[in-house]
This record gives structure tokens, sequence and C-alpha cells, in this order.
């Protein structure tokens, strides 16, 4: 029976995060992943938008975005390797929520969070929004919330890939196998069961399952609200330029942004089962979508749909945060789940939050204990109120 100081359950872009920071502040920590999909086909890793904003209402998704930023501005200093530099064609338009009427009091409840928090964000009337964006029809908008700076775009799967090749250049093995069962006692689990019979004995073990991880979390008897809830995203082609287009966020509750010289669109799903099969829905693509969409941006009347492709969000159905940090009371498994859609963002501050509570005890960068599984013993959601589809 082979041993690791740490076993982490999922190479995705947590899981990858994780390792890379632990074997970075530990070089001689053996730390092994366990990966099914090697090929990444399911992962949401290789399905997400890739977007960042600091347009949190929780402070601790503020801090995580701001360590983000600055990662992703310094990712080919951190993760490059000889024959592999890093390019994440990083861009920041930032991100603009629009808000009607009815709406006007949360967005500046939301923008003093953000102004406490120190995010560069401005709040926007409906002239100065017509003078920075002329194709945007904002006639029955009351007011905009625009990231200045630290909000955008870049290329996820690139990141992932960085953080798994630098991993496993400083000594991370990865082990193409499934996780069938963990042995545990109820203080710790021992070992990690595989498909193919082997046992791997283990220190400390790391969820970071994404969409599974509350499949994994029952193999120690725990509960964890994390579900794949799918996500469709439509690419679009539009035959007028949008100068300075950021990331729009629609009242009505859709998202678009650009995306080379397409755009891509994605809006609250029609069937919210978990599992759903990873295909798109067409039928979220509809006349009344469209309509809405050529309302707020009238070059969109003559956009034509290009494709289209489905991811799962890990969502945490409690309160659609994050869960990062120690079982309370199995002590050695770690928790690295349920970012419900901003986990690409969030990956290298939450990684360096996590390898950091497994070494001194607690993160001392990035404070999360927020974040901490305890608030699902205590039945005290975090709740997050900007929340993208």
């Amino acid at each position: 029976m082979r041993r690791a100081d740490v076993v982490i359950v999922g190479s995705g872009v947590m899981g990858a995060a994780t390792a890379y920071w632990l074997t970075h502040l530990q070089p001689d920590l053996r730390v092994t992943l366990v990966e099914s999909d090697t090929r990444y086909e399911k992962a949401s890793s290789s399905l997400s938008a890739s977007s960042i904003r600091q347009q949190f209402t929780c402070p601790v998704n503020i801090h995580l975005s701001q360590y983000g930023i600055g990662f992703l501005r310094e990712a080919d200093q951190h993760l490059s390797l000889p024959d592999h530099p890093v390019a994440l064609g990083l861009q920041e338009p930032g991100y603009l929520y629009l808000a009607q009427a009815e709406q006007v009091a949360d967005m500046q409840t939301a923008h003093h969070i953000h102004q406490q928090a120190g995010a560069d964000v401005a709040l926007l009337g409906p002239e100065a929004l017509r003078q920075r964006f002329p194709w945007l029809n904002v006639d029955d908008v009351a007011l905009g919330s625009l990231g200045l700076s630290g909000e955008g775009w870049f290329d996820g799967p690139a990141l992932h890939q960085a953080f798994l090749k630098k991993a496993m250049a400083q000594g991370v093995q990865r082990v193409h196998d499934q996780v069938v069962g963990l042995d545990h006692t109820d203080t710790q689990v021992s070992a990690v069961q595989l498909a193919s019979g082997e046992r791997l004995h283990c220190g400390q073990v790391v969820n970071a399952a994404g969409p599974w991880a509350g499949e994994v979390a029952a193999m120690a008897g725990v509960h964890l609200p994390v579900e794949a809830a799918r996500r469709t995203v439509f690419v679009l082609s539009c035959p007028e330029p949008l100068p300075q287009c950021p990331l729009l966020i629609d009242p009505s509750g859709w998202w678009l942004r650009p995306e080379g010289r397409f755009l891509i669109t994605g809006a609250e799903p029609l069937h919210t089962e978990p599992k759903l099969p990873l295909e798109p829905n067409w039928a979220e693509w509809s006349d009344e979508q469209w309509a809405s969409l050529a309302h707020r941006i009238p070059a969109l009347a003559a956009l034509r749909v290009e494709r289209a492709w489905a991811g799962y969000y890990e969502m945490n159905t409690f309160d659609h945060n994050a869960v990062i940090g120690p079982h309370p009371d199995l002590r050695n498994l770690y928790f690295i789940n349920g970012f419900s859609g901003h986990g690409m963002q969030h990956a290298a501050g939450a990684g360096l939050a996590l390898a950091e509570w497994m070494l001194h005890g607690k993160s001392k960068t990035i404070d999360v204990q927020a974040l901490g599984f305890e608030r699902l013993v205590q039945n005290k959601p975090l709740l997050e109120l900007q929340v993208i589809g």
C-alpha cells in the first residue's frame, strides 16, 4: 500500500492549485492527485466561462478576487516552466451590473460593501452609461455598477494546466484512477480506496472533486450539499462591434461578454435538477431571450447563434458559497468545494488559503474562516447577494 502525506481527490483547478501551493510552501511534501478524467472532458475547469470580478457582497469573496487578479497578472512569474511559458490572455474591461428602479437600493448597499473592501467600482447613472457605452440601451435603467479595474476574463483551461504542470514539476504525483471509498474512523481518514483495488494511505485528504464533491464526502459519512448544476453557454456573432464591452449583467438575469470575435451569453437555467446530462439545453435559447438581448443591445437584433456548450457549476445548495477548510470532527479531511460558479477566479487564493490551513493550522494570506465547514453544521448560511446564473 502506497503512502502519501496528502491525497487530493480531483485534479481540476482546485486540486491542482492546492497541490501547487502545498509543494511550493513545503517542497518535501509527498502529494498525490487522484483523477479519473485525465482529459478533463467533463471538468468545470475546462468548461468555465473563466471571468473574474470584485463585485461580491461577501467580503471574503472580494478578497479572494483581489488576490486572484494579482496572481493572474503575474501568472507567468508563478507558474511558467522552461518549456511552458504561461499566457492567460487576461483582459480587464470590467463587469457592468445594470439595475432598474426597484433594484437601486440593493445596488447601493452592494456598492458600500465594495468600497469598504477596497474594490475599484463606480456607480454610473443612465447618461454616464450612454456616454461610455453608446451601443447600450439604458432607457429603462436607473443605475449601473461598473468595475473600473480588477475585473474581466482570461483563459481558464490554460490556468488549470499551468497549475497542474507546475505542481507536477514540483514533485506532485498524479494517479489515473477513481476514488471509490475512504477508510475512516470517527476522527480521521486513514486511506483512500481506488477503483483499481489499490489503497493510498495518507496523512491528510483533500476533497477537490468539483461537482462530485458531495459523493466523495459521503464516503466518509459526511453530508456536503454540493451538486452538479448544469449551465449552458451560447456563442453569438454580432455584425457590429461593441467598443469597450464589459461583462454585462442584465436586470432580467442574463449575462454576456466578448470572447475573441464572438460574444458568449448565459442565463438562469430552465431546469435545476442535479446531474443533468452535460449537453447544451437549446430550449434555453428562445425568441424571448433574443428579444431581451436585442432590447438591451440593439445591434444584437441581427445576431447569429454559432454554437453552445454546457458545463457544471459545483453548486453549494446551502448558500451558494465555497466550503474551504477541515471537517470539525474528521480533522485530516479538508474541503475546497462548492464555489457555485466563481471557482476559476478564486482558485489561486483558495488553493493558497487551504494549503496554509493544512500546513500551519490557519490561512494567513487570506482569511477564509467565514467559508469554513462549521457554518453548515451550525446552520448559519453565508449569503452572497450578487450571484450570477
